[in-house]
């Protein structure tokens, strides 16, 4: 199998899982799931060999990045300043005293 036809069939692996996970999802979204008993799981004695994860090969393109010069039409803009006398908002902050806070107190 080449390099190719590897990407090729780990992507059909991948679209085959991918369909039953999203059917999972939009199923399990759109219910409502109440637990009627309690369930347990079997006693199992199993004793197997684990498995193994097939071993891929993948080369990518080659990719080059530079840069070259371009002539490009950019606009040319010219700005003004002047300065101008315009409302700002001010705000005074009186934090309070300990004669602000007892006379408080006491009302």
């Amino acid at each position: 199998m080449n390099p190719t036809q590897k990407i090729m069939f780990s992507a059909k692996i991948q679209r085959v899982l991918l369909l039953p996970l999203t059917a999972l999802v939009i199923v399990s979204t759109g219910c409502t799931v109440e637990k009627q008993e309690a369930g347990e799981a079997p006693e199992v004695n199993v004793d197997v060999e684990p498995g193994k994860l097939p071993e891929y090969e993948v080369e990518g393109p080659k990719v080059e990045v530079g840069t070259e010069e371009k002539e490009v039409t950019v606009p040319e803009v010219e700005v003004r300043q002047e300065e101008k006398t315009i409302e700002v908002p001010d705000v005074d902050v009186e934090l309070p005293t300990e004669d602000n806070t007892q006379e408080n107190q006491g009302r």
